[in-house]
């Protein structure tokens, strides 16, 4: 199953979003656009879903329905996040779920984020099998500060897409955290960023991780100079670390633990476990940072080997900037999302739907060449004139 569609309505940078999606779904445009709210808005359902999640706690992770709720948003200020789910193989629709959500209080009462709609439609019967508020909610409206998708009791028909949601993975490594991790505190939803990478590597299943580990090793030998092996060890403490051995002209490995890591392999280390460890898609934010162009080159063909798993095609997210990631033939017009942002929010289309782009692809550019420069600053060539301003100073 994977994401066929969203629908947004004033989430953070969009004020109005409604777009099909592919397996493989990368994001591009200018600083500031909107790619990480875009995934933000995915990582949002799937915060409601999640062990001690819930509407109530995905609005306060996600910084409050103020600052959730786009600028341009006017009259009509409701929150709506909606998603299309189909099957992997055929593309036949299988789900569709929307919510709508806002905040009630002011004055002495506090803001609490309430259900203003949650509709889900199952293709299968045809019909929508849930659609509120419905009359408990009208007799007791607290009941609208809860979603039924966050609730076993009332999710038991469609409980296919509860599991999907909460089975969703976003894991952006900040290689800082990782090296770092027993002297930086954050809360339980910073680990998006990597700080207890190494500790969730631990609780996969034993040969699971054997698995990844020696899958991640073998790229990493043709990536990473002098590479020769990587291995989960303990320390004295029982405390896990990553050790990777080099070749030494000493004729001993030397070797290393994720603390002398350059940024650069944390940070492929991390992508490619990402790809590897499960099912439901996967959100990667940038995953050029910090390594070579010729590795970031090689990355489309990396996650489309990594999607292909026993029960269906994984679906993959990702935005970025980089040139060399998209200067490549295998990446589809349909797959690239380009923001651009205007006064009344940032608008969002497929490549796919952009004539002149479309028509620069069928001369055999690639997406960089043909979309990316639709994406550049408009203004971008006055940058220049900054340094005579400074010089000034």
């Amino acid at each position: 199953m994977f994401i066929s569609r969203i629908i947004l309505k004033n989430w953070k940078n969009f004020k109005e979003l409604n777009i099909d999606l592919k397996h493989r779904v990368i994001i591009v445009g200018p600083n500031a656009s909107g790619k990480s709210n875009l995934l933000d808005a995915i990582r949002f359902l799937r915060d409601i879903t999640k062990s001690g999640g819930g509407l109530q706690k995905a609005v306060e992770l996600h910084g409050g329905v103020s600052k959730i709720r786009c600028l341009s948003a006017r009259t009509h200020s409701d929150i709506v996040i909606g998603i299309d789910l189909s099957e992997d193989n055929t593309n036949k629709l299988l789900w569709k779920y929307e919510l709508c959500f806002n905040q009630v209080g002011g004055g002495v009462r506090e803001f609490r984020p309430r259900v203003k709609y949650e509709k889900v439609y199952s293709e299968k019967k045809g019909i929508e099998i849930l659609t509120r508020p419905n009359p408990d909610d009208i007799k007791d409206e607290v009941l609208l500060e809860y979603t039924h998708l966050q609730q076993p009791t009332t999710n038991s028909d469609f409980r296919e897409i509860a599991d999907f949601l909460n089975g969703i993975q976003y894991l952006h490594i900040i290689p800082y955290l990782v090296k770092n991790s027993r002297q930086i505190v954050l809360p339980e939803s910073e680990d998006y960023f990597g700080k207890n990478f190494i500790e969730r590597m631990t609780k996969v299943n034993s040969n699971t991780r054997k698995s990844f580990l020696k899958k991640i090793e073998s790229a990493l030998q043709y990536a990473v100079p002098q590479f020769r092996n990587l291995r989960i060890e303990n320390d004295d403490m029982g405390i896990p670390h990553l050790q990777v051995s080099y070749k030494h002209w000493r004729g001993q490995d030397a070797k290393q633990w994720e603390d002398q890591f350059s940024d650069g392999t944390l940070r492929l280390m991390g992508l490619l476990w990402a790809l590897l460890d499960g099912k439901q898609p996967v959100l990667l934010e940038e995953p050029e940072l910090s390594l070579h162009s010729a590795i970031v080159r090689k990355l489309p063909e990396i996650i489309a080997q990594t999607q292909k798993k026993r029960t269906g095609i994984r679906q993959v997210f990702l935005s970025t900037h980089s040139y060399e990631l998209l200067d490549n033939h295998s990446i589809q017009a349909e797959e690239v999302v380009l923001l651009k942002p205007t006064h009344e929010g940032t608008e969002a289309k497929l490549s796919i739907s952009d004539e002149e782009i479309k028509t620069l692809l069928e001369t055999g550019m690639t997406i960089a060449e043909a979309a990316l420069p639709a994406t550049r600053p408009p203004e971008i060539d006055k940058l220049h004139q900054l340094s005579l301003a400074f010089g000034d100073g």
